[in-house]
């Protein structure tokens, strides 16, 4: 199942095409999707409709930590812990329930990106190229590493998780 974030965000789309992509390699569908607001009440009340339509799911994305603590208060409402659960962001909180065991990984979006991304857009506004790359300009789409956070190497990664 999937719990997406907002729609009509490219972001989301994105993420949603990424999933459906990787899932169709293995030859698996996502087959119960819903989208929630990136809160924690929109997340709690989506996948409690969510978990009412599907009586059994195997694997849970949740495209935000944040709208994720929603999406696990309505799985400890509900009683469900059948499915493996993975989220995006890298929130202290997913980082606590991989510790746990209630969680199998988020996907990490460094705070490094944010200054990559500042430095990239300088070098655009400037006209500029990169020297380590052999392009001469800077490409319009760049994808930065977004390193996967699991019971193996969450304590590498806990100094960046944020609050929820």
């Amino acid at each position: 199942a999937e719990i997406a974030g907002i729609d009509s965000l490219p972001l989301t789309q994105d993420r949603s095409q990424g999933f459906k992509d990787a899932l169709e390699e293995c030859g698996q569908t996502v087959d119960n999707r819903v989208a929630a607001e990136f809160t924690v009440e929109s997340g709690e009340r989506v996948t409690s409709n969510l978990l009412q339509a599907a009586p059994k799911i195997d694997i849970l994305w949740n495209h935000d930590d944040d709208q994720g603590v929603g999406v696990m208060a309505a799985l400890e409402n509900a009683g469900r812990s059948e499915m493996k659960i993975i989220g995006g962001a890298g929130s202290a909180n997913a980082m606590r329930w991989i510790k746990e065991g209630r969680m199998e990984a988020t996907v990490l979006y460094p705070p490094t990106q944010a200054a990559d991304g500042i430095k990239l857009a300088r070098l655009l506004a400037q006209g500029k190229g990169m020297s380590d790359l052999v392009q001469v300009e800077v490409p319009r789409r760049i994808v930065l590493n977004a390193p996967v956070v699991n019971a193996d190497n969450v304590d590498d990664y806990m100094d960046l998780g944020f609050e929820s």
